[in-house]
Order: C-alpha cells, then sequence, then structure tokens
C-alpha cells in the first residue's frame, strides 16, 4: 500500500527516492564501524536487489516466448550472469555487514605477551624468497627485516634465493642474513619456502616477499595473537611506497589511492569478523607446528597463500587479520606487473574448487566457509562487466534486448534503486577507496586482458607456471598496451556508430522500441568508462623512486658555512632541502647533512628546484651501496615511520586530473 501511494505521487521515480532518503536520513548518519549499522544497510540493499530480481524473472525473462530465436537466448544468458551477479553481491553483503578492529586487541596481547622474560620469547624465521629481483629492491627488505625490534638471537633472517646468486649470498654474509638455496624450483614459491622450512628450526615464519620491507613493530604487534592456540596464520595489510600503473596512468598518484585498498582497508577487515580471513602470502607470520600439520606450505596450486588458509582451516587452524600498517612494498611498477600478478591471483583463486582441500571438497569445513571461499567473484566480476559493455551494443546492432520490455517506467522502478543503493552503500562503506567512474573504468580496463584468464582457467586450470610479478624495472620509458587499448576503441567504435545508424530511419535496426531510449543513455555511460579505462593503457614515463614527504630539521655545511634548512622530501638516493633564504648553493656542490640519526651525511646538489625562488635544492646522497649511512637510511625511510597513503580523495583533483589527462598534456611524474 506504501508503495503504491508513493507511485501513485511520485511515478516510477518513488523508489528511488525512497532509497536516497533512507541512506541520506538513517544510514550515513550511523556509526560505520558498528555491526548494527552495516547490517541494516546492507539487509536494506539486499531487500532493494531481491525486489529488482523478482521482477526481472517474473516479468521480464519468463514472459519471452521459447521460441530458440536469438532474443529469447540473449534474454537467459544475460540474466544467467545477473543471478550471477546477484550471488557475488550478495556474499559481498553479508561479509561486509560486519567488520572487526583488532587493534585493541593486539594492544592487550603484546602488554602481556612481553611481561615475560627474554629467554622465553619463541623463536622466529624470517623467510624472503627471491627469484630474480635486483639488489636494489632486495637490501631494503633484508635490512628491514634485520632491524626488527625484537631480541636479535631470538629470529634469524633467511634470503631463500631460487636464482642461486653468488652476489646475494655475499651480500647476506655481509649483513648477517643465511643465504639458501636448492638444487632445482620445484614448486616455484611454495617449493621454495618449503626448502626454507627445512633448514630452520623457529616457533613462527615470517613471511615477507623480496619487495617488501617489515616495519620494526612487525612481530611486537603480530606474535601475541598466537597465544590463541588456534591461530595457525595472521595475515597484515600490504601498503606500497610506490604508484601504481593505474594512479599514474589517469594522473591521479597523489588524489587516488592503489587499487588494493579497498580489499585490504576494508573487506579482509570484514572477512576476519567472520572468520573467514585468508593469508595473503607477504607481510604474514605462521605457526610452525600448523604447517607441521598440514605438510608444509601447500603447492598444488599456483596461490599457495590461499591454499595455506583452506589446507588451516582443514585441520581447525584460522587466519586472523590485524589491519595495521606494518610493512611497504612495491606495487607493481607497470602494466604488465600489474596483470602478471592479477592474472596469478585470478587462476590461483579458481584452482582451488577444483583440489582436494578446496572449498568444495576439503574436509573440515562449514558450508558457511566453503561458500565464502568460493572464488565466485574471480569469476563473475569480468564477465559481469563485459556483458554490461555489450548489451547496448547487440540491441543497437540487432535489436535483441536483454529483456523481455516491459516499459521505461519499470526500468526506472525497479532497476534505477538497485543501482543507486548499492553505489550509496558502498560510498557508505568505504568513503575514501570508491568513485564509481574510476572504479568502473579500472575493472572496465582489467576485463579485456582478465576475462580469457578467467574462461581458460575454468576450462584448463592447471598446466600454467607460476609467473614472478617483474620487481625494481620502473618505467623508464612511455609505453602502450596496444591489445587493452584497440579492444576498448572496437567497443566504443561498435558502440558509438551503434547509436548513429539508428539515428537514420532506414538504417535503424531497434525502429520505435521504447528500449531504445535505456539503451542510448546505457551506450553513452558505457561509452564514457570507456574512454576513462582507455587513458590507462598509456604508460606514463614513471622511474622507481619513492620519495616521502618529510619536514625534517637539518644543518647543512656547505664552503665552511653552516646553514639551517628543513629536509620537506626524501628518498633513498636523493632528497630536497628547504631554506629560510637564498643559500647560494648551485649546480654541482658537495655539502654536508646533519638531522637526526646522520651527523654526517656527505651529498651533491643536483640543483634548485623550480618554482621556489632558490630557496630549495635538489641533493643526491654520495654514500656507497651497501655503506652503514645507506642501511641506516632504509631503516629510517621504511620501517614505519613514513608512508604514501592517501587518506582521503577528492573529488574536484580526481575529475581535474581525468580532465586534464584526455584533453591536456600529462604532467610528469613527481615523486615528492
Amino acid at each position: 500500500m506504501v508503495q503504491y501511494l508513493l507511485e501513485l505521487e511520485l511515478g516510477p521515480m518513488a523508489p528511488t527516492l525512497v532509497v536516497a532518503a533512507v541512506f541520506l536520513v538513517f544510514i550515513t548518519n550511523w556509526p560505520r564501524q558498528r555491526s548494527w549499522s552495516r547490517a541494516i544497510a546492507c539487509a536494506f540493499v539486499l531487500a532493494v536487489a531481491i525486489r529488482y530480481l523478482l521482477w526481472r524473472f517474473f516479468y521480464t525473462v519468463l514472459p519471452h516466448p521459447a521460441d530458440g530465436s536469438f532474443a529469447f537466448i540473449w534474454t537467459w544468458t544475460v540474466f544467467c550472469v545477473e543471478l550471477g551477479a546477484f550471488a557475488d553481491i550478495l556474499l559481498f553483503l553479508v561479509v561486509m555487514s560486519r567488520s572487526v578492529d583488532r587493534s585493541a586487541e593486539a594492544n592487550r596481547r603484546e602488554k602481556s605477551f612481553f611481561a615475560r622474560p627474554t629467554e622465553e620469547l619463541p623463536t622466529v624465521d624470517v623467510f624472503i624468497p627471491t627469484y630474480n629481483e635486483p639488489l636494489d629492491v632486495l637490501e631494503r627488505t633484508i635490512i628491514g627485516a634485520l632491524a626488527l625490534d625484537y631480541p636479535r638471537d631470538k629470529f634469524t633472517v633467511y634470503v631463500l634465493d631460487d636464482k642461486r646468486r653468488d652476489w646475494l649470498k655475499t651480500y647476506c654474509e655481509e649483513k648477517g642474513a643465511i643465504h639458501v638455496t636448492r638444487p632445482d624450483n620445484s614448486h616455484a614459491k611454495a617449493g621454495n619456502m618449503n626448502n626454507g622450512l627445512k633448514v630452520s628450526s623457529g616457533d613462527f615464519i615470517a613471511i615477507f616477499d623480496a619487495d617488501f620491507v617489515p616495519y620494526r613493530n612487525f612481530l611486537r604487534r603480530t606474535l601475541p595473537f598466537f597465544t590463541d592456540p588456534t591461530i595457525g596464520i595472521v595475515q597484515t595489510p600490504q601498503h606500497f611506497f610506490n604508484k601504481d600503473p593505474v594512479q599514474s596512468n589517469l594522473s591521479l598518484e597523489k588524489v587516488w589511492p592503489d587499487e588494493q585498498r579497498l580489499f585490504f582497508d576494508e573487506m579482509a577487515a570484514s572477512r576476519d569478523a567472520w572468520d573467514v580471513s585468508f593469508c595473503c602470502g607477504s607481510c604474514s607470520i605462521a605457526r610452525r607446528a600448523a604447517l607441521d600439520v598440514i605438510g608444509g606450505f601447500p603447492h598444488d596450486s599456483i596461490t599457495e597463500d590461499l591454499l595455506t588458509t583452506l589446507a588451516m582451516l582443514n585441520r581447525g587452524y584460522k587466519t586472523r587479520y590485524l589491519n595495521e600498517r606494518l610493512s611497504m612494498g612495491l606495487a607493481a611498477e607497470n602494466l604488465k606487473g600489474y596483470f602478471v600478478q592479477r592474472g596469478r591471483w585470478c587462476r590461483g583463486g579458481i584452482q582451488t574448487i577444483y583440489l582436494h582441500n578446496g572449498p568444495l571438497r576439503g574436509p573440515g569445513l562449514t558450508l558457511f566457509q566453503r561458500v565464502m571461499f568460493l572464488p565466485l567473484s574471480w569469476l563473475m566480476q569480468y564477465t559481469t562487466r563485459f556483458i554490461i559493455l555489450v548489451v547496448p551494443a547487440v540491441y543497437l546492432w540487432t535489436g535483441a534486448a536483454p529483456l523481455f520490455f516491459t516499459g521505461t517506467q519499470d526500468i526506472v522502478s525497479y532497476q534505477l534503486p538497485v543501482v543507486a543503493a548499492y553505489f550509496l552503500l558502498v560510498g557508505w562503506l568505504t568513503p575514501t577507496r570508491y568513485l564509481p567512474l574510476v572504479s568502473s573504468a579500472v575493472g572496465t580496463f582489467a576485463t579485456f586482458r582478465m576475462l580469457p584468464v578467467v574462461v581458460s582457467s575454468v576450462i584448463k586450470p592447471f598446466g600454467v607456471p607460476f609467473r614472478v610479478t617483474p620487481k625494481g624495472s620502473g618505467n623508464e620509458e612511455n609505453a602502450f598496451d596496444a591489445y587493452t587499448f584497440f579492444s576498448i576503441a572496437f567497443w566504443i567504435a561498435v558502440t558509438a556508430l551503434g547509436l548513429v545508424i539508428n539515428i537514420v530511419p532506414e538504417w535503424s535496426r531497434i525502429g520505435d522500441s521504447e528500449f531504445s531510449l535505456v539503451s542510448a543513455y546505457w551506450a553513452a555511460l558505457n561509452i564514457l568508462v570507456l574512454l576513462v579505462a582507455a587513458l590507462i593503457c598509456f604508460e606514463k614515463s614513471r622511474p622507481l623512486l619513492d620519495s616521502f614527504a618529510t619536514d625534517e630539521p637539518a644543518r647543512i655545511v656547505a664552503s665552511e658555512q653552516a646553514l639551517s634548512a628543513r629536509i620537506v622530501s626524501l628518498s633513498l638516493d636523493r632528497g630536497v632541502a628547504a631554506f629560510p633564504i637564498d643559500p647560494g648553493l648551485r649546480k654541482g656542490d658537495r655539502i654536508w647533512i646533519e638531522m637526526e640519526r646522520f651527523s654526517h651525511l656527505e651529498a651533491k646538489v643536483e640543483g634548485m628546484a623550480p618554482g621556489t625562488r632558490r630557496r630549495s635544492a635538489c641533493i643526491r646522497f654520495s654514500y656507497a651501496l651497501g655503506g652503514a649511512c645507506r642501511d641506516a637510511m632504509i631503516v629510517r625511510l621504511y620501517t614505519g615511520q613514513y608512508s604514501q597513503d592517501i587518506d582521503g580523495i577528492d573529488k574536484s583533483a580526481i575529475f581535474g586530473g581525468l580532465w586534464s589527462r584526455l584533453f591536456g598534456r600529462s604532467r610528469s611524474y613527481d615523486p615528492a
């Protein structure tokens, strides 16, 4: 009756207005991290989605004549994809209806855990598996691991070198790490770490990929959780000190967070609230006894981390997630690395449904755990995005609508509320991690390369070797992802031309169909999203620099005069010193810098920073690779004092960046 009265007064827009009112009046004013508010919000969106799905099935699918025509097959195909997308969204809503912050628990556990005598603390082995990373990548991780705030006789750093490099062995011996090799590379990363288990004996195993640097307090925050004997793994989020290719290629380096923030900052904590958190490999720590029970790191899948969680769940061990920034690493440095990484995750996730210890057949899992570990997101997200792209094009060229059309008013009344409810919910749950246009463009961009991976993984899940994500290469030159760009260009052309030919009555394929107006709006939106996605295909020159914004007092000695300054940008090799007045420095001048932890740091002036009236100097440090000063700088920069995270999003700056990328001259990359 209420719905009837609303529609009588407001027409087909009434349900959408009700959705907006519920969010604006109630949900957005509720505490976002409380379980009751999240549960009510997710249940409300679920009710809106079920209302749409019932209408969709009973009024736009079942009434279609079963004549075996292309239109009939197309209608059912689109609806089946929608059912899969609905199942994926259902799991998302269930997961996100809870969240947990374990920092307070970590505080309590840390206090009691470290109250014991030092000799009673457990031993820890730190594994750094490596294959082909250069020294400038590995040195950060090794030095950072050796600087962990834990009794030095209680932890050992193992560099597991599957490339068997003599220079790395020499470096490890100089620094105090143990260099480990094996005769072959069987079972890739899992096999490498299993070999590490054979030569080590610590009670716990901390794992850091070769490009991830642990913060000094990593063990102090994670180890105390293992006083609970049911905990097998503690996972922490992955944060990055460089910009990923999506941020850079869209000119959004300083205003848009990296792509993985949605999962690590929001979804992983929600999964932990349901006891279905999982290991993500790097930045985690595992109980050796639990690894012994499952026979070491599983190697049946190319994602050994996810399979380790499942194998431990089979034996009653849980994975905990501590949502604190306790490490920093390298995000994919270019599009090649981006797709290698995500292709491995996708294939590995899909492989689990075929395995004896996966979510379908693994012993000891509850029904809820089985459902939550299904790789439904990998199976559906790219399939759904592709269908969204092709629906208007198929209609404009063939006249085959994706539904047995009931009228534009019904589309507005049933479909628009679902879209509005979903966007409003995600915007409320993740206010600094999601923007529909940019997020949709990123997903669309990935679809053209990832959908073939999904299809091939379902048909032939095994037989593709483990591929290491390229690290340390940077992106020194402008590059171009031709395959993805021309795929995008094709669908832009097909969609736009479909609109054009239907303007001319003699050429029109759709006639006077009422769905034509809906398809026109849909097509225009697709073209806009595709245009933004196309920008990501053009890689910007992006040397591998990782400057941190700082504001540290310093004393600089040059030509026997002492100058006060502030170090406003700092990287491992370079920095920027700001002076209150023109210091009179020139390019090539040698200077000495005194600041906290550095009493006499030699550097050379590379030039005066532009636009600062000669009050800021760009400097380059002169210390030797592998020297004590460089090691101290690694510890200073990468082990907890600084961050490159973007805590909020500026929508005007985001759209300004996209506009300049589309129509203006792209800015050069500024690491500071």
